[in-house]
Formats: structure tokens, C-alpha cells, sequence
């Protein structure tokens, strides 16, 4: 019966694939490399080759997918429920990297000498105990400047997941910190040894504690034979240590699938290497490689200019994104006079999107850097036109929810030193020197034998008068939660009403994070383990709270501003590019050596390539700056580098002025050398 349901199944999944998908879907046993170009529906062949081995015997708890979020893996792992059964879904090993690695660590870490309680710290989490390392080094920052702990993390996670050293790390991407090495190195040793007393691990101690778990011999044979077949997916985008993991965790045959597109790598600052897909082949002999290049997302003009801007590069696999839908108009390139002008045209050409019927909520702002939208925002909200930006603060990045998570932390570790730090402060009172009084009582630090959390339950610590009461209540809070274990979300809504008091006396709207921890507790409703719920929440947190989603507004359209890296994996029906300059696409910041500018390349496919009907690229000529008060109040800006003429014959080109300074100032409209004359005499002063 199961068998005739999956051969059904297995005809209908099959015919809704192109050749090459089925290719990779239906491959054997041995290392398959998919290039999957931008819209070629990777996340549709991935989900159908896991369903497909299902279908053709494989246990699906013998599955391995990885991805690289958490969401990336629920739609996956739904998608082959569809194909097969949710309870065989259900069973594949999916998640991140991070996750997974988690889950693994969970069973085997004594191997590794991890006590079963460890918990995970988040980034912020990382940076507040560097932090505290870096004060005690007493190291005089009024004498010299010294790396902050944000940068030193920074620092920290690009040597550890590129595998390089130190020193080398600082000169190519840390110039400034260079001199530095010495107090660095001593800092990153003081903050290991601090994180191993604490029981704590972070972001990048996952990964390498998975590896030196298999570099145990026992162990490293049980975790190769756990799985039958591997799954990857934006293989572009794992690191040096991701690639070492998978080399080791692969038996023979090497059952293991990467899916990914070296033109969409564009993570080098988060240490991803773009030579791990490149040479793939090279790490599993024998690889099939499959190629992935009908789109299903874009118009073809809008693909012969992407295709173009690739074409300018020689690295990597040659690809040429193709498509059978029809129709579609030459993307617009436009030369705009300042940064006004720009937002002016955007404004423009979004409204104009909009009465044509394509919402707003259809169309995105594109831009290389956070700070390139300031202009625009402004314009904006002067037009009426509602937008939401992403790359804001997370959800577990708010300060009432980091206050929860802590508590949560306390109750699984009671050694974590951070988690004591904030949860104290909240009382009244009670500041950084009378926390560490305390923390030092309940043997925090120094670590004592015996538990803090016990201590702080059986004898309460001498405290300032007006945070005793608060202090008992804490008390009765941790207690009422240890008595009854095994449910996080109760355990959340015990917490909250002991944090309210202290909401109330900080913010304005404790209403509001009352309310969002309220959603913390729905959240953790789907778990029975408070270790796999901080560690979720850390590892892949939901994205926004209602508190900074701003004002509920009663038109619900927005347009998108974003970032290109947060847009990928994103589509719009309208995509509009700012900012198409050299300086900024390329980064200045990221044009010291070929690879950086090849990087900085892709960045801009990825942009073009989120465009389904219409693409927009802004080019603004003039930049206006005061940077010494007495010199040029404006420069000229020079188009990309990625626009060279034979790609540029790919755009419809257009000029766009701001109004006001056409009327009032220019006058007539110019000619050529008329206006070649009037930006000299500019230059003149």
C-alpha cells in the first residue's frame, strides 16, 4: 500500500520536473553537484531528490539536509511530506548547520568533554563577555584606540571558521587591529577559557566541537554511519570548517548532494569560501554535475542583462539563465543628477509600478549598505509611501526578551555567568558592583561544586533593601519553575509576571513587551525541551517584534527596502536599484584584490536577479559632502564597473533630473556641451 502511494506520488513529482531536475532528483549513490542558477528552482529539486529517496527505500531518519535557515528546512521538509507522508518527512535529520550540529552535541559532546548542560550564546551574548574580558586586561584605551568586543567577536569567528591564522586575519580584513595581535590573542584566550568555566558555548564552539567529535575514533565512526545521504543546500555559502564536516562525516559510497550557485556567493565577510563548490569535484572524485539554468522567475531581457554582467567573470562554473515565458521590456537604466534625483525617480517609477496594479508589497529597493537608503526613507515618508526596512534588530536582540531568555538560561545552566549578570540587574537597586557581590556569593565566579541555582533557592543573598522583596519574588519565580519542569512556554509566562514590575519601571510601553513575550511563549508552546528552545531561539530567531515594526498603519501595502544580502532568496515583481556607482557597487571597502571585486560582482547579479517584471538600476552622477568645510561642496560619481558598454546595450537609458533644479536653476534643457560646460564651471567653484 505505502509502496503503490509513493510510485503514484513519485510519476506526478517526476513530470513536474525539467530534464536536468530529474537528473539530479533521480540520481544514485555518489557525490552530485547541482549549479543552480538564480530562479531555477533549486528548492524544488532538493525537496523532490530527499522525497525521492524516501520513495526509493532510503529511511528517511538515515536523510541528513542541511540548510541554512530554519525556515529554508520546514519548507523543504513540507514539501516532501506532500511527496510522501509528513510522518516521513518528519523523521529526516533537517535544520542548519548550527542546529544540527546542537542536536549531535546534545548526544555525543562528553566525547568531546561537554557537560550535558551546555547552553548556546547568541552573537550580542558573545560580545558582552568579551567584553568583560577585555576590561579585565586593563588594557588603557585613553592611550591608544583598541578594538571593541563587537569587532574583537568579529575578529574572533573569521579566524576560527576560515581556518586561518591570526595574524593573517588582522592584516587582510583587521588592518587597523594589526598592531594589536598580542592583547587580541590574550583577550580570545581569556574568553575561551571564560566560556568552558561558564558551560557555554557559542556560534562557531558548535561547529567545532562537531569536529572534534570526529576526530574521536569511536564516535567518528558512529556519526558516519548515521546517515545514508547528505544533503546541502547555498553550498556557496559554507565555510572552511562546514566543508571539513561534511568531508568527515561522508562514508563510501560518498552519498552527499550539494546544491548551490557559485554566482550567488556573496558571504565572504561571514568567512564562506566560494572554493568549496568550486572544487568540489576536486574533494569527492567521481562528482556528477548537473546544471540548473531554465528560470522560472525572470523576463528574459531582464536575464540577458544579468547573464551579461556575469559573463564579465572568470571564475567559477559559466552558466546561461534561460527562460520560455515571453514578453518583457529592456530593464531602465537611469542616470540620475544627485541623490535627490534618485529618490525622486524611485519614488516616481514605484507609484507608477502601483497604478499599473503591481502592490507595493511587490516591488523592493536594493542597495549595498544599510546607510544608502537614508535619503530615500526620507522621501519616502514626505510622499506618504509606507515601507518596511529589513536588517533591523532581531527578536531575540530586544532587551525584554534577552531578559527572558536569561532566566530561561539560569534554569538550564546555572553556571552561566552572563545569564546571572543580567537577570540580577533587574532588580531595583542592584548595579554591575553589587551583581558581581552576589554572583560571587552564589558561586557564579569563582565556580563553586555546588549549583548557584540551589544556592540562591535554599539562602537568599544579602541584597540592597529596596531590591529584597523583588529578590524573594525572583525567588519564588525560579522555584515554582525547577518544581515543575519540562514545559518552557509555562515556565516563560511564570517569568514574564516576575519581570513586569521591572518592564514597568524601565519603559514607557511594557505593554508591548508583555505582549511580545507573551509570543515567546506561543513559540515555545511547540517545545518540550527548554536546551532545544534557547538554542533555536539563538541559533534562528523569528526575525521582529511588534514593538519595532513601528506604528500599525491602516494601509497595509508596504514597500520593501533591503539590503542585497538580506534580499537573497527573496523575488519581487519590481526591483529597483540604487545606488549603481563605483564606491558603492563595488564597495570601496571591497575592491583591495580580485576576489573582493568578483565577490562584489556576484552582489550585484544577485540584485538584478531578484526581478521577475521589471528592473530598475539608479545611477546617481552627483554626491554632495562638506567634509572640510572650505573644499568642493559635491563630486562626481563614475557607474559601476559591472555596466561596461556592452552591457549597458542591454538597458533602456534614460536621464532623470530633480525637478525643482531643472525649472529653477537650469533653466532650458541642455545640450551635450552645454552641460558638459556646466558641471566644469561647477568644478570651478
Amino acid at each position: 500500500m505505502l509502496e503503490r502511494m509513493f510510485d503514484t506520488d513519485q510519476a506526478s513529482y517526476l513530470a513536474a520536473l525539467n530534464e536536468p531536475q530529474r537528473a539530479a532528483v533521480t540520481h544514485g549513490d555518489g557525490p552530485l553537484l547541482v549549479i543552480a542558477g538564480a530562479g531555477t528552482g533549486k528548492t524544488k529539486t532538493l525537496a523532490c531528490r530527499v522525497a525521492h529517496l524516501i520513495a526509493t527505500g532510503v529511511a528517511p531518519e538515515r536523510i541528513l539536509l542541511l540548510t541554512f535557515t530554519r525556515r529554508a528546512a520546514g519548507e523543504m521538509l513540507g514539501r516532501v511530506g506532500r511527496h510522501t507522508s509528513p510522518e516521513a518527512a518528519a523523521r529526516v535529520w533537517g535544520g542548519t548547520f548550527h542546529s544540527v550540529a546542537h542536536r549531535l552535541l546534545r548526544i555525543y559532546g562528553a566525547a568531546a568533554g561537554l557537560d550535558a548542560g551546555f547552553t548556546v550564546m547568541d552573537v550580542s551574548d558573545a560580545s558582552d563577555l568579551m567584553s568583560l574580558v577585555r576590561n579585565e586586561l586593563r588594557v588603557d584605551t585613553s592611550a591608544r584606540r583598541l578594538a571593541k568586543p563587537e569587532t574583537l567577536v568579529a575578529i574572533y569567528s573569521r579566524t576560527v571558521n576560515s581556518r586561518t591564522r591570526l595574524a593573517d586575519v588582522l592584516a587582510a580584513n583587521f588592518p587597523w587591529c594589526a598592531a594589536d595581535a598580542e592583547p587580541i590573542k590574550t583577550a580570545f584566550e581569556a574568553y575561551t577559557q571564560r566560556k568552558r568555566g561558564q558551560n557555554v558555548l557559542d556560534f562557531d564552539d558548535l561547529l567545532l566541537f562537531w569536529k572534534a567529535i570526529l576526530g574521536a575514533p569511536r564516535i567518528s565512526a558512529v556519526l558516519r554511519d548515521l546517515f545514508d545521504h547528505i544533503l546541502v543546500d547555498e553550498y556557496q555559502d559554507t565555510n572552511a570548517i562546514q566543508g571539513d564536516i561534511l568531508r568527515s562525516m561522508r562514508s563510501d559510497p560518498a552519498n552527499i548532494t550539494v546544491v548551490g550557485d557559485d554566482a550567488q556567493a556573496i558571504y565572504s565577510f561571514r568567512a564562506a569560501t566560494v572554493r568549496n563548490i568550486v572544487e568540489f569535484p576536486e574533494s569527492y572524485p567521481g562528482t556528477r554535475r548537473v546544471m540548473l539554468e531554465q528560470n522560472y522567475r525572470s523576463l528574459n531581457p531582464i536575464l540577458e542583462a544579468s547573464n551579461a554582467v556575469m559573463a564579465g567573470s572568470r571564475t567559477g562554473y559559466a552558466k546561461m539563465l534561460w527562460t520560455e515565458r515571453s514578453g518583457g521590456t529592456r530593464p531602465l537604466l537611469l542616470t540620475c543628477t544627485d541623490e535627490a534625483a534618485q529618490s525622486d525617480a524611485v519614488c516616481a517609477h514605484v507609484l507608477e509600478q502601483r497604478e499599473r496594479g503591481i502592490e507595493l508589497k511587490q516591488q523592493a529597493v536594493l542597495f549595498r549598505a544599510a546607510q544608502h537608503s537614508a535619503h530615500l526613507e526620507i522621501e519616502l515618508s514626505r510622499r506618504n509611501i509606507p515601507f518596511v526596512k529589513y536588517g533591523g534588530l532581531r527578536f531575540i536582540e530586544a532587551a525584554h526578551i534577552k531578559d527572558i531568555i536569561a532566566l530561561l538560561r539560569v534554569l538550564e545552566n546555572p553556571w552561566d555567568e552572563l545569564a546571572w549578570w543580567r537577570t540580577l540587574q533587574l532588580l531595583d537597586g542592584i548595579g554591575p558592583s553589587t551583581s558581581s557581590k552576589i554572583m560571587a556569593e552564589l558561586g557564579v565566579r569563582p565556580r563553586s561544586q555546588r549549583s548557584p541555582l540551589s544556592a540562591i533557592l535554599e539562602t537568599p543573598p544579602k541584597a540592597p533593601a529596596p531590591a529584597a522583596p523583588h529578590l524573594e519574588e525572583l525567588r519564588t519565580a525560579l522555584g515554582d519553575c525547577t518544581a515543575k519542569t519540562g514545559q518552557p512556554a509555562v515556565e516563560i509566562e511564570r517569568l514574564t509576571l516576575w519581570c513586569t514590575p521591572s518592564w514597568q519601571r524601565q519603559y514607557d510601553n511594557a505593554a508591548a513587551r508583555v505582549a511580545d513575550a507573551e509570543r515567546l511563549a506561543q513559540i515555545a508552546s511547540g517545545y518540550s525541551s527548554r536546551s532545544r528552545l534557547i538554542a533555536d531561539l539563538c541559533l534562528d530567531p523569528p526575525q521582529s517584534t511588534g514593538e519595532l515594526a513601528g506604528a500599525p498603519m491602516l494601509d497595509e501595502d508596504y514597500l520593501n527596502l533591503s539590503t542585497i544580502h538580506s534580499a537573497k532568496g527573496c523575488e519581487w515583481e519590481a526591483v529597483h536599484v540604487i545606488h549603481a556607482a563605483d564606491g558603492m557597487i563595488p564597495s570601496d571597502m571591497a575592491t583591495k584584490d580580485a576576489d573582493e571585486i568578483e565577490e562584489e560582482r556576484r552582489l550585484f547579479y544577485v540584485a538584478l536577479t531578484r526581478a521577475k517584471q521589471s528592473l530598475f538600476v539608479h545611477f546617481p552622477l552627483r554626491y554632495y559632502h562638506r567634509r572640510m568645510g572650505l573644499d568642493d561642496a559635491h563630486g562626481y560619481a563614475q557607474l559601476t564597473r559591472f555596466l561596461p558598454a556592452q552591457v549597458r546595450g542591454l538597458f533602456e537609458q534614460r536621464a532623470w533630473g530633480a525637478p525643482e533644479e531643472d525649472d529653477a536653476r537650469n533653466g532650458p534643457s541642455l545640450g551635450g556641451a552645454e552641460r558638459v560646460d556646466r558641471w566644469l564651471s561647477d568644478l570651478w567653484g
